[in-house]
């Protein structure tokens, strides 16, 4: 059963992953990120990236691979439940010192940098989506979050049809 949010009566803290099938079963490593880097991390920091609702991690996937890819290669939807929500770190739009970082783009070495010393000092990170304006992702360093979050979910993701429509 999918969790309710805390706004509709819900509790807890949810993060929300899409893996291709083949990676699902280190959704929470940050060896991708790790091994490329990412939007707040440099080469050779392991983080992982989610998202708060299901829908911005899909959207922050197929920013990258598009739709089409989501709809010909098997990927599976990941929920886990942050345990202990008071090592959240939330970042706002203004604590941020260039808002261009929340824009899309490539990440420049201060964007980085400023996402490497989160990482570093915090075990979660609630951070805005450039992907979806209004929308959040939640990251994490593998190392510091350890034992304090709880895997809830993995199943198929499906597409809707609608996204990828036949010609």
């Amino acid at each position: 059963m999918i969790p309710l949010p805390a706004a509709l009566g819900g509790a807890g803290l949810f993060g929300w992953r899409l893996d291709k099938n083949m990676h699902a079963s280190t959704w929470d490593s940050g060896l991708g990120a790790e091994r490329n880097g990412g939007r707040w991390n440099s080469r050779g920091t392991r983080v992982v990236y989610a998202s708060l609702d299901p829908s911005t991690a899909v959207l922050e996937v197929a920013v990258h691979v598009t739709f089409r890819t989501l709809d010909k290669v098997a990927h599976k939807l990941t929920s886990f439940e942050v345990t202990d929500p008071s090592l959240v770190h939330v970042v706002r739009p203004e604590d941020v010192p260039n808002p261009r970082w929340l824009l899309p783009g490539i990440p420049s070495a201060g964007q980085r940098e400023f996402g490497d010393h989160l990482i570093s000092t915090h075990a979660f990170i609630v951070i805005p989506s450039a992907v979806s304006r209004h929308s959040w992702n939640l990251i994490f360093n593998p190392e510091l979050a350890a034992g304090k979050f709880a895997w809830r979910l993995q199943e198929q993701f499906v597409l809707d049809a609608r996204l990828h429509p036949a010609a």
